[in-house]
Formats: C-alpha cells, sequence, structure tokens
C-alpha cells in the first residue's frame, strides 16, 4: 500500500495496535499479552494491566478480537484471545501505514510498526522506514511553506517553526541509524540460525 496522502494516516495513538500485533502472531491471554507489551515494548508504551483489560475488552466490544474461556487444572480458567478476519485487516492496514511526523508520533508508532515488521513477513522494515521518511519530507515541505509565509518580524513564530523543522530533520537522520539497526538485527539472526540450523 502507498502512503499517497496525509489521509492515509489512520492513528490515534493507542496501544491498541500493539497488542492486535501481539495476537496476529499468536493467541495469548490477557496477562501473557500485557507481559509481552511491557517486555518487547515497555520503553514504547507505558500500560498498566487494567489498562490492557481494558483495551482488550473493548476490542472485543468491536468485534477485532475474540475471547475463548481455556480450563486449567487447578487454576482459574483464563480467557484466551485470538484475532478476528476484521481485526487481522485493521492491524494489517496499520502496519502497512506510515506514523504521523510529530516526534510522539515516530518515537511510539513508528517503532511499534518497525518491531512488527521484524516479526511479521507481510512487510519489510525497510519499506516501513521509506513510508515514514516520505511521511517526514511531506511534513518538512509544509512546516517550511509555512516558515515562508510567517512575517519576518514575528521571531517567536519563526523560532518555533524551526525548531519544528529540526526535529523532523534530525529525525530522518535518525530513521538512517533505524535502517542499519535492522540490517544489523537481521544479519545477527541469520548466523545465529546458520549456525544452530
Amino acid at each position: 500500500m502507498q502512503h499517497k496522502s496525509k489521509s492515509s494516516y489512520i492513528g490515534p495513538l493507542s496501544p491498541e495496535f500493539a497488542l492486535l500485533g501481539l495476537l496476529y502472531q499468536e493467541p495469548a491471554h490477557g496477562y501473557e499479552l500485557h507481559q509481552r507489551l511491557v517486555y518487547d515494548l515497555g520503553q514504547v508504551w507505558h500500560v498498566s494491566q487494567s489498562q490492557t483489560y481494558n483495551i482488550l475488552n473493548r476490542l472485543e466490544n468491536q468485534g477485532y478480537i475474540q475471547g475463548v474461556q481455556k480450563e486449567q487444572k487447578k487454576l482459574p480458567n483464563r480467557r484466551q484471545f485470538h484475532l478476528t478476519e476484521s481485526g487481522r485487516g485493521r492491524f494489517l492496514e496499520w502496519l502497512h501505514s506510515p506514523a504521523g511526523s510529530s516526534v510522539r508520533a515516530v518515537r511510539v508508532e513508528f517503532i511499534t510498526r518497525l518491531y512488527f515488521a521484524s516479526n511479521t513477513e507481510t512487510v519489510s522494515g525497510d519499506k516501513i522506514i521509506d513510508l515514514q521518511e516520505e511521511e517526514i519530507r511531506v511534513g518538512l515541505d509544509r512546516l517550511r511553506k509555512v516558515r515562508d509565509e510567517v512575517p519576518a518580524e514575528s521571531v517567536y513564530n519563526h523560532l518555533g517553526l524551526d525548531l519544528r523543522i529540526r526535529q523532523l530533520e534530525s529525525m530522518l537522520t535518525w530513521l538512517e541509524k533505524c535502517r542499519v539497526a535492522i540490517k544489523t538485527n537481521s544479519t545477527k539472526y541469520e548466523k545465529n540460525t546458520s549456525l544452530t540450523g
């Protein structure tokens, strides 16, 4: 899916897509999903266990996931969740879209997309980075045009816009580091697989 305009951005900044992505990988119960979210993406998403359960309830009410009671010997029953077809479609649409061009959107949503790109075979990390670079360049062009239209004597507006422009420029440099990091990580994985295989 190609990014054509800002309208393809499907936010909002919510860990629901991280939970959908974990369920895309395999069915799991709520506690396990929360633990995986904390372990793998705890520096990206700060979510309490009760928030995780609330999001799962909402996703189930919306028809994106379905829970089934699983019996356990000598333990209370657990509710195991799996994606529905609409949940799978919602996750894949999100995965193939760029995050917005704000610092928070890149820090939270883009990193989450990159994580799932390295853990699924539907899209490459390079493709995720390409989409995000394009989104940031569109944001940069927009901000530069706004800055050019602001009167020169409006110093504080210029300072605010300059800061936002510099942030986006630094994100482009950081995205190149992401590209190197995922290639390095992929190479290490391939070497470990060949040694153990």
